[in-house]
């Protein structure tokens, strides 16, 4: 799953850069609204934690760019605690969510997680998958009720298409999701970790549909 923040204070988009990324997420950063703005109408996100104080063009204004442009992707936005004002203009504006500064960055995490599970259509933190079930909470991953040893890359590949199951994801798809915006890409390493993840698990629950991507989805007869 893939993040942007966007947040002018440098200590705090840091500690929340840092604490996404060790929750297994890929994280991108922007410094001010007309950078952010940018990355999020023009790259492929799975949720965005915007501060609606930022210099060059304010949180709202970036937020109602994107819904203007028919960007649907979860907005938690950071607000000051005595403006209460901010929230209300910032759901109004179309945001998904909102944290009240000063925050604790658990409470992010896990607001992040809800607005990715809900986008996807699970409501709980565990998604499963006949025999595979992948707790979002903890970042891990078990089939029939053992743990899969996954490296980053080949957690964010199973996360990405347990949250989708049942649909075709395109190797483009993967790709985008899977590495920041600053990466060597490369769709062709795809295969590799679909391979690596498949021998891992020891079911066969990921289809390759020719010409279109993969697809992870149970036997009939299971969830």
């Amino acid at each position: 799953m893939r993040i942007l923040i966007v947040e002018d204070d440098i200590n705090l988009n840091r500690q929340l850069a840092e604490a996404l990324k060790e929750a297994g997420y890929v994280v991108d950063t922007a410094f001010d609204g007309e950078e952010g703005h940018f990355l999020g109408d023009t790259e492929p996100y799975d949720a965005i934690i915007l501060d609606i104080g930022l210099p060059e063009m304010d949180g709202i204004t970036v937020l109602e760019k994107w819904r203007g442009a028919g960007r649907s992707v979860p907005v938690l936005i950071l607000t000051a605690r005595d403006r209460w004002s901010d929230k209300v203009a910032g759901i109004d504006a179309g945001a998904d969510d909102y944290v009240a500064k000063p925050f604790h960055v658990e409470e992010v995490l896990a607001r992040i997680r809800a607005l990715i599970r809900r986008a996807a259509g699970h409501a709980s933190s565990e998604i499963v998958c006949g025999p595979v079930r992948l707790d979002t909470k903890s970042s891990k991953a078990t089939v029939d009720g053992k743990p899969l040893k996954l490296t980053s890359h080949e957690y964010r590949l199973l996360a990405y298409l347990m949250h989708h199951k049942g649909e075709v994801v395109s190797r483009t798809e993967l790709v985008e999701h899977m590495y920041d915006q600053d990466f060597d890409r490369d769709s062709n390493t795809i295969e590799v970790f679909v391979g690596r993840l498949r021998k891992k698990m020891g079911v066969d629950l990921i289809e390759t549909v020719r010409g279109l991507g993969y697809r992870i989805q149970a036997p009939t007869n299971a969830n």
